[in-house]
């Protein structure tokens, strides 16, 4: 008797269980959920041809999603990344030889569909977790700058491609767009947290994120002179425009390639954070007896 009272009990403990999840599955609504992140950034364009993730750097973000359902969102994120490459990361001898090199910080905010893979029920068994898909459009800054004899110089006002130069070029800007594609992984740690990992790409419309697109002006688009005593500080576009003669014999001349103008830059952001959940519950509505 007192086993089939013990098997009852049980019984009766799993069925008040699985009801009462099942109220809370109906009457959970997702309204939404703010998350911040921390991780890496990283490179890719005319001195990383190879998209070696090799020189990762430190980038972090914040954002809001405005959950519809247990499923589709909108997202609003902003995002920071340091973004920097050298040739001489490169196991390519041109490009080690060409030796030009880039910093840059990039501010973003972007705008995405969000789409959750499974339903999402924070802190209910068997709706803990999902992976996710985000794809929108965003605007970034940036504005890459080199060093040269210890100086910092913004490299977008010297015009190293001969922008300020009778060359036709125009001078790029230091903003753009930029196309966010995500995949990520989350999971709920209880009702109110979440912890989530995932890797967004970045497609721009720019070749210009790491100052090196087309071919070189040439030597006689910057100012020089004759003088035994012109430097690297009275004339910094000169000695930036074409770096290949500190690593021996100069082949910036004019019109050579210095870039790949057909390809635009991109950077990828590899992310871990948590997320707080911004929930509704309803009331479940009570069945009529007649």
């Amino acid at each position: 008797m007192r086993l089939n009272k013990l098997l009852l009990f049980i019984a009766l403990l799993y069925c008040s269980i699985g009801f009462g999840q099942s109220q809370l599955y109906n009457s959970y609504k997702s309204e939404g959920e703010f998350g911040i992140a921390v991780g890496a950034g990283h490179y890719f364009g005319d001195l990383n041809t190879r998209a070696a993730i090799n020189r990762p750097k430190f980038s972090g973000g914040v954002y809001y999603i405005k959950q519809f359902n247990n499923y589709i969102g909108l997202k609003l994120s902003a995002d920071y990344a340091f973004l920097a490459y050298s040739d001489i990361y490169s196991k390519n001898a041109t490009q080690r030889a060409r030796n030009l090199s880039f910093n840059t910080n990039v501010w973003e905010g972007a705008l995405s569909g969000y789409f959750n893979f499974f339903r999402f029920i924070p802190g209910v068994s068997g709706y803990r977790f999902t992976p996710y898909l985000s794809l929108g459009i965003g605007v970034f800054s940036y504005d890459p700058y080199a060093y040269l004899q210890g100086t910092k110089y913004f490299l977008r006002p010297l015009g190293t491609e001969g922008q300020n130069a009778d060359s036709g070029r125009k001078q790029y800007g230091t903003m753009a767009l930029c196309f966010p594609l995500t995949l990520g992984f989350k999971y709920s740690i209880n009702e109110n947290m979440n912890v989530f990992a995932e890797v967004g790409y970045r497609f721009t419309n720019t070749d210009y994120l790491d100052d090196v697109s087309t071919t070189y002006a040439g030597p006689d688009a910057f100012m020089t002179t004759n003088s035994d005593e012109t430097t690297e500080v009275d004339y910094p576009a000169y000695y930036l425009q074409d770096r290949s003669y500190e690593t021996g014999t100069s082949i910036g001349v004019k019109g050579r390639q210095r870039g790949n103008s057909t390809q635009k830059d991109s950077y990828v952001l590899f992310h871990l954070g948590v997320s707080f959940n911004i929930s509704s519950y309803k009331c479940p509505t009570p069945s009529s007896s007649k």
